[in-house]
């Protein structure tokens, strides 16, 4: 049985050092009633961490630790990674700020696959600095699907809207060659089953935007609504799935039809992502659907033109330690309530 009481341990992975991700990490937990909520574990170091809380003119205090093991509720603790100085170049995308965006993200990482934190909460990266021998991902979500060995599916969180996405991190170019009935069918399955387990909706209405202009002018624009989508989305809705369209997606925010469904899926990154930051930026979060673990994020990147000013915004980060946090508890419900089912239904039949 889950100890309601218990403090939900949250992993953070401090992100581009040159960015924004230090300043937003410790703003939210300036406020000590946040300790209230959750245990913060940032995998970092003291010297940096200590360094930037005097730039920035911060008094979030710090315990220091050496492993994540020795975690203290009620404090902000910090497991420190590495000793040695590292030059904070405020605003510009360094192969060093890389180096130990990556140290920290194993780190954090290491610490939810052993559940030495509950949950992982990021700060945004640079994608190309990070870029290594140990790295050679397009972002977060596909490396947390490779270290935790799962399917995922990056979804945009703010209130009741969800935002995903068929295709996340590819060129443009290659989204046609991309989109499948298997990819379609995938991803909406497992959009469907977050939306039961880890946000509490029994009968998840999904909506499908079209890849094409118009959804394709019945193929004078494009086949592929015609051949690959539409006969998809009527498959899943033949197998109970409540999947629905596919909308053209020029005028399915506009009119506000986004608010009939619990989710929406784009066929691209950006068909979907402008509308959501449109809507809801700075209060978005960016979940990782389909993982056995709970990943959260900021809706935001580095800030690299604002960074070291002491303006950031941690509003979004600090929306995502919620977000973790309720998704964490959410999901635990749904496995209690889940677990030995046809142990229970025999059992209610014998009463």
């Amino acid at each position: 049985m889950i100890n309601q009481d218990k403090k939900i341990k949250v992993g953070i992975s401090v992100g581009d050092l040159n960015g924004v991700g230090v300043e937003v990490i410790l703003r939210t937990f300036e406020r000590s009633e946040m300790l209230d909520f959750c245990t913060p574990v940032l995998f970092a170091s003291t010297k940096v961490i200590s360094f930037q809380k005097k730039i920035l003119n911060i008094n979030t205090p710090i315990n220091g630790i050496e492993h994540a093991s020795e975690v203290v509720d009620g404090k902000f603790n910090l497991v420190n990674i590495w000793k040695e100085g590292v030059n904070i170049e405020f605003g510009k995308s360094t192969e060093t700020a890389g180096k130990y965006a990556l140290l920290s993200l194993n780190a954090a990482t290491e610490a939810l696959k052993n559940e030495e934190v509950d949950v992982l909460v990021t700060a945004p990266i640079n994608k190309n600095n990070i870029q290594s021998d140990e790295f050679k991902f397009p972002g977060h979500t596909e490396y947390l699907s490779n270290a935790l060995n799962g399917e995922s599916l990056m979804l945009m969180v703010s209130d009741d809207l969800r935002v995903g996405v068929f295709t996340g991190h590819i060129p443009v170019s290659k989204i046609s060659d991309a989109i499948s009935k298997e990819l379609i069918f995938s991803k909406v399955e497992l959009i469907n089953q977050t939306l039961i387990q880890d946000f509490g909706i029994q009968k998840p209405k999904v909506a499908v935007l079209g890849l094409n202009p118009h959804n394709g002018d019945m193929g004078v624009i494009g086949m592929e609504e015609e051949e690959i989508i539409k006969p998809a989305v009527r498959e899943l809705f033949d197998k109970g799935i409540m999947v629905f369209g596919p909308y053209a997606a020029d005028g399915f925010f506009g009119t506000d039809n986004y608010k009939n469904f619990d989710a929406i899926i784009g066929m691209y990154h950006d068909q979907a992502l402008i509308p959501f930051k449109s809507l809801s930026f700075n209060h978005g979060v960016n979940y990782t659907a389909g993982l056995s673990k709970i990943r959260t994020s900021p809706d935001h990147g580095t800030a690299y033109e604002i960074a070291g000013k002491g303006i950031a915004d941690a509003t979004s980060f600090e929306e995502a330690v919620f977000k973790a946090i309720q998704i964490f508890k959410t999901r635990r419900e749904y496995e209690k309530l889940t677990a030995n089912v046809l142990r229970k239904q025999a059992f209610e039949k014998d009463r």
